[in-house]
């Protein structure tokens, strides 16, 4: 069975599918409340794993990076409903309920959520509109989705300096940040975006700090890592392209060939 995903709500996903793990990597453009229904899930943000197992529930922070790796129970499906809370939902909410951040939160991507009572009941509430074909209802979304905003203040109200920080990324320290993820596979807008740079200013600002274009810097840095994951790490390459951010085999191979004067799986074999 294939990948399996209804959007009852555009911004509620239920997901569902069998027979293998997926795995990739996805920017968060806004915060998302997760609930694991079966199966497991491993999110990594460079810094931070983060790994729900059935019957999680967890909060990931927007405008941030992460690589993920979903997996079926054996003989089972991989199912998880998550619901996206975009900027829009907030400030309205903000507005109605008289809500604001007083501090800049800092700190961990994804946050797991200690069960409680109100959030499987919630959730629970969802799943009759997203197992049946329905054609989505706006207002029943909005009712949903604020629903769920005075859940998680509820339970959680510490969010509240999360939810209702409507500020964009603040030039930040571009060396650190690359350092930490070059492995992502982003076009060169978001790492700029990411940074509190535009496109022409982050270009610039590498050039300075890195003394190289950002695209030649990428590639050499990923097959350094590379490099060193495959030979003293002794992991597989089919494991090791996809982690350092290429998009396929043949591609990783060709240039780490001509990098190091051998293919990847010939420096595997030389280990053995």
């Amino acid at each position: 069975m294939a990948a399996v995903e209804k959007r009852t709500f555009s911004q509620i996903m239920y997901s569902c599918y069998t027979t293998r793990s997926r795995e990739g990597e996805q920017f968060i453009p806004e915060h998302v409340f997760t609930y694991q229904i079966s199966g497991s899930i491993l999110l990594n943000d460079g810094e931070q794993e983060f790994h729900a197992k059935e019957g999680d529930f967890g909060f990931a922070k927007r405008n941030n990076l992460v690589k993920f790796n979903k997996k079926p129970p054996e003989n089972g499906e991989y199912k998880s409903v998550s619901i996206y809370l975009d900027q829009h939902t907030l400030r309205d909410f903000s507005i109605e309920y008289g809500y604001k951040a007083e501090r800049r939160v800092e700190g961990n991507t994804l946050i797991q959520l200690k069960s409680d009572p109100l959030y499987k009941s919630f959730m629970e509430s969802l799943m009759p509109y997203l197992l049946t074909e329905q054609a989505e209802n706006t207002r029943l979304q909005e009712l949903k989705l604020k629903e769920a905003i005075l859940i998680l203040l509820q339970v959680n109200p510490e969010l509240k300096d999360v939810l209702f920080d409507f500020s964009e990324p603040g030039k930040i320290d571009l060396e650190g940040f690359m350092n930490k993820n070059f492995h992502f596979n982003v076009q060169l807008k978001r790492f700029a975006y990411l940074t509190g740079r535009s496109l022409a200013t982050f270009k610039r600002d590498f050039d300075k700090v890195f003394n190289s274009s950002p695209n030649r810097w990428l590639q050499q840095k990923r097959l350094q890592e590379a490099y060193y994951l495959i030979k003293e790490k002794g992991k597989a390459v089919s494991e090791v392209y996809l982690e350092m951010g290429f998009e396929d085999l043949s591609h990783f191979s060709f240039a780490f060939k001509k990098k190091y004067g051998v293919a990847p799986s010939k420096l595997t074999q030389t280990l053995i």
